[in-house]
Formats: C-alpha cells, structure tokens, sequence
C-alpha cells in the first residue's frame, strides 16, 4: 500500500483506522452513511483533510468544534432515482455504497483512471440487505476489528444495489473514455476489469 502514497486516494468511512499503519492519509474521505456518520461524528470532525459527507448529516456536528479550515463538504445525496451524476454539485444516487458515491466524486473531480483496492463485495455476516444490526463483537468484515466493532449499530449491505450502481459507473466512465479496474486482492466484485495491483504504477 506504500506505493499509494503521493498518489490521489479516496479513503472511505473508517478508512483512518489505517492511516497509522499506512504511514499517510488518503488524499480525500467519503462517508455517507448515517449510522456511520452519526458514531464516528467525533473522529471525521478531528480529521484535518477534506472531507465528503451527506447533507442531511450535518446534525451531528452541531455540537462539535469544527475550525472554517476543516469544514466538510456536503453532498446533496438521495437513496432514490438511480442514476450517475458526472457533476455533483446536484443531486447524486448513493447506490447502496459509499464507492458508487466516490466514483462520481472522481469523476467529477476528472480523475480519468480510478482502481479500486480493497472493495471486497463480500461479507462473512449475512442477512436482509440494508437491515440494522449492532455488532456483538469483532469486525470479521474489514481490515480492523473495530470498524464496525461490538456496540456498533450499521446495515447489512445491498450487493445487488450496489452492483447496478457499478454497472452504471462503469458505462458512464466508458462512454467518457475513462476507465475504472480492481485492482483488489481476492475480491468477489465481477463488474469490473481485474488487474494486478503491482503492476499499475
């Protein structure tokens, strides 16, 4: 992952639980999640980077110290119309994941090349997709133990939303002559071109 450094990245959600053992921050951090948002308002609020979180959960810092430097960015996000925004300056679909809504942001921003690294589209704890749980332990899903560690509340996820959202990534990067692969190790996600991580710098 050293080779990642200097490059633009895109963390997503807890992402900075990794930022010790990278030995850099991602360039940018998306969350649009809620419950995420709502339990981590504390740890986003401290990040000194920039920052895109949705509108509607701009109240959980309201009692935050928050500097006019470190501001987040609010998206105007929605679960409903599915959709690709190449400019997210409007209403965007989150297509069940935070990935979809950081391949618009790429997009927007004119990135012509996204690889995705570690999106695993996989999860070993099962059941109704978008259903809210509270994890009775370690995180068995992700990199740490406590990203979605015991106590937490989140949703299971929605793999077959998430991979029209994918779908239509894909095309709207294609028709603009843009190109996204995966250059994830193991993962289950088919949607896009697999390519060796190593072998892209």
């Amino acid at each position: 992952m050293s080779k990642l450094k200097g490059e633009i990245t895109f963390g997503m959600n807890r992402i900075y639980l990794m930022f010790p053992e990278l030995g850099f921050r991602t360039t940018y951090l998306s969350v649009v999640n809620d419950l995420v948002i709502e339990q981590t308002a504390a740890d986003l609020a401290a990040l000194d980077m920039p920052k895109f979180l949705t509108w509607r959960s701009r109240k959980f810092f309201s009692n935050l110290q928050l500097s006019t430097s470190n501001l987040p960015t609010f998206l105007y996000s929605t679960y409903d119309s599915p959709r690709f925004s190449p400019d997210v300056r409007g209403r965007i679909w989150e297509g069940a994941t935070v990935t979809y809504v950081t391949m618009q942001l790429a997009f927007h921003m004119g990135i012509s090349e996204v690889y995705l690294i570690g999106v695993d589209h996989n999860y070993d704890t099962k059941g109704k997709p978008n259903t809210t749980i509270t994890s009775d332990g370690d995180d068995p899903n992700h990199f740490h133990a406590g990203y979605f560690g015991k106590g937490f509340r989140w949703q299971l996820p929605d793999l077959e939303t998430s991979e029209i959202a994918y779908r239509m990534a894909r095309q709207a990067y294609e028709n603009a002559g843009r190109r996204i692969a995966d250059a994830t190790v193991g993962g289950k996600l088919t949607i896009f071109e697999k390519v060796d991580f190593n072998a892209i710098f």
